[in-house]
């Protein structure tokens, strides 16, 4: 009688246990959590699409509010963002730094006050963030770098149009170029201007160039947005964008268009990283660890393969 007694307390208590855990599970599923992004500017279409992408990820979980804000190209709007965000207690903060050391501080007292933050392309000076996901800018830069000195055969001479001076995606897309170049010593650059990943910008800063008088065979421009620019200040100043040799990244339709047609030589894709972020942030809500780096693949586009991969947007 004792054992039987004993069995069915015991049967009672697993059941018990059971049902709290069941409750806690659908507790967890009918939470709603907010998860915040403080953007750069949505002026770039590449951003908007980084935007515009996360949200139709998250838009798959019921349980999830998605909120962002829009810097408009301004650093310090966009730490005012940050932590406004952190004070109307967002579970979650996703950002890309305009400005890498001077989001450090604010990113860090956020991150070091438990809020988890996710950092998307772009990185600041020190590791106090949840996880960064990225392509390697570094070394999509110095294929850039090796296909021009391949293209010009060994000798010629880049203008560099170069994204957000402060941006750590800029920071290491002229370095990762720079230093491949110095193993191609005939291979000069003879101007770097701030495009800061806007075709507007790119268009001036093409435009000084050529005014200048400074010869160029190739362009190497840090977003295909900036590539069309360049394009559209070659043409306006009576030059074939075919004479020269164009290197692009992000790999937009833009860009497939002008390869298709001789003008433009080449991209890297460079994705949104969109839905890695989600999945990410997913776990992260659900209490699971995750990498502190998350590299994403880029690719080499060219005429050879440009029919067979589709553009990011």
């Amino acid at each position: 009688m004792t054992n039987r007694l004993q069995t069915f307390f015991y049967s009672l208590l697993i059941i018990s246990l059971c049902g709290e855990l069941f409750a806690s599970d659908i507790s967890l599923q009918n939470k709603i959590y907010t998860v915040g992004f403080a953007q750069d500017t949505l002026a770039n279409d590449w951003r908007k699409a980084q935007v515009d992408d996360l949200r139709a990820e998250l838009k798959k979980h019921a349980n999830i509010q998605f909120i962002y804000t829009d810097a408009g190209g301004n650093s310090s709007k966009q730490i005012r963002d940050i932590e406004d965000l952190f004070h109307r207690k967002v579970d979650l903060l996703i950002t890309s730094p305009l400005n890498g050391a001077a989001s450090t501080a604010a990113i860090s007292r956020i991150y070091n006050q438990g809020t988890p933050v996710v950092l998307i392309t772009r990185s600041i000076m020190n590791d106090n963030y949840t996880s960064l996901i990225a392509p390697d800018d570094y070394q999509i830069a110095s294929k850039a770098a090796e296909f021009i000195a391949h293209k010009l055969s060994e000798k010629g001479k880049v203008l560099i149009l170069q994204g957000v001076p402060t941006a750590t995606t800029s920071i290491a897309r002229t370095q990762g170029f720079l230093d491949t170049l110095k193993q191609h010593p005939n291979i000069e650059v003879v101007s770097i201007k701030n495009g800061n990943y806007l075709r507007s910008d790119a268009i001036r800063a093409t435009e000084k160039v050529l005014f200048e008088g400074d010869t160029f065979d190739a362009i190497y421009a840090q977003s295909d947005s900036m590539a069309s620019g360049a394009r559209l200040a070659l043409i306006k100043a009576g030059i074939s964008p075919k004479d020269k040799l164009i290197v692009g990244i992000d790999y937009i339709n833009e860009a497939r268009k002008a390869i298709r047609s001789g003008e433009q030589a080449a991209s890297f894709t460079y994705p949104t990283c969109a839905k890695e972020a989600a999945e990410v942030v997913l776990k992260i809500l659900h209490g699971e660890l995750v990498p502190k780096k998350i590299s994403v693949e880029s690719q080499l586009i060219t005429y050879e393969n440009v029919n067979l991969i589709e553009p990011i947007f």
